[in-house]
């Protein structure tokens, strides 16, 4: 009788999602040491349809936990070396000229995949990374005035070394407001240092994607994307996303605020953390979870505090802090 009162047969099926996460979670810890904020951003960056911006410097397995990922899903994957000769066209593809139909044929590009690996994005010039634009947020390519629809699910997950680094150039911030999240990855501890050390000494040269099998299927995945939409996001949470955002635009310490779409990447991120966690309603926590990775690459900080060493994680911190949390 109890049980029908509090209507658990309506709620949204969310026990497969939670095992699945789990499962693709195992398959990567078999390789990847510690970085579980990491897996679990890109995991939810896939179940929104965002793209992931990975931030870090060489040799902390950015690409390869990235490859990893893309091997446990049952999809397309291509790999994208950006260099500073790259042309739009390396990227999208080209026309070419077919001799016995007489007639041009378009050529697709790697972009032209599910999950794409665009490793080094801020090492090619602003020309190629507007390439990625049309593709990113449309889901589409316009070539010689034919639009090409991406197949799904469609995924582009970019690595950058930090912008100090020799020879890259700054992402436009037009681009970086098209990333759901930017995933700042950090040296490991002493601990799982060893244990990075440890696995490679036991692997005995065996190649680190032998281990690993794909376990999500875009039948599966399409699923539980509708899964995510049916999360309960009550007004008072949305008020609260509301007013942190906005907090950012009249924010002494920031020069730029975010945009309303990082209020919705915040809402999207949120009801799939409360998803993966087994749960069909939104709660602050998980707002906050989402809040630096949506954050930290759309809002730009005032130029003193910049001079005084302060980070955006920090100014969005105390922004969460002056904010009432809904209870």
């Amino acid at each position: 009788m109890e049980n029908n009162e509090l209507n658990f047969d309506s709620r949204v099926p969310l026990e497969d999602l939670k095992n699945t996460v789990a499962e693709i979670k195992e398959e990567l810890s078999k390789v990847i040491v510690g970085q579980q904020n990491f897996m679990d951003l890109l995991i939810v960056s896939l179940l929104v349809d965002g793209h992931a911006l990975i931030e870090g410097v060489p040799g902390i397995a950015k690409t390869i936990t990235a490859k990893l990922f893309a091997k446990t899903l049952k999809t397309g994957f291509s790999r994208i070396q950006f260099t500073p000769d790259l042309m739009p066209s390396d990227i999208l593809g080209t026309s070419v000229f077919n001799v016995q139909k007489s007639e041009f044929e378009f050529k697709k590009g790697p972009i032209f995949s599910n999950i794409v690996l665009i490793d080094e994005i801020n090492r090619a010039p602003a020309k190629t990374q507007a390439a990625l634009f049309e593709t990113m947020e449309e889901r589409q390519a316009t070539i010689d005035g034919t639009t090409y629809p991406m197949a799904e699910p469609f995924m582009v997950l970019a690595t950058q070394n930090p912008i100090e680094q020799e020879g890259t150039y700054a992402l436009p911030e037009a681009q970086l407001d098209r990333f759901i999240f930017k995933i700042k990855v950090d040296y490991p501890s002493v601990e799982e240092e060893v244990l990075i050390v440890k696995g490679h000494h036991e692997r005995k040269g065996a190649k680190p994607q032998d281990n690993v099998k794909a376990i999500l299927t875009p039948k599966k995945m399409a699923e539980f994307k509708t899964n995510i939409h049916d999360v309960i996001v009550e007004e008072k949470i949305i008020s609260y996303i509301a007013h942190i955002i906005t907090n950012t635009r009249n924010h002494p310490h920031l020069y730029l605020g975010a945009s309303p779409r990082a209020s919705i990447a915040t809402l999207s991120a949120a009801k799939a953390f409360a998803a993966i966690s087994g749960r069909d309603f939104v709660i602050p926590e998980d707002v906050k979870k989402a809040l630096v990775p949506v954050l930290n690459h759309r809002v730009i900080l005032s130029p003193e505090r910049e001079m005084e060493g302060m980070t955006t994680e920090n100014v969005i911190n105390m922004i969460m802090e002056s904010v009432e949390i809904p209870r």
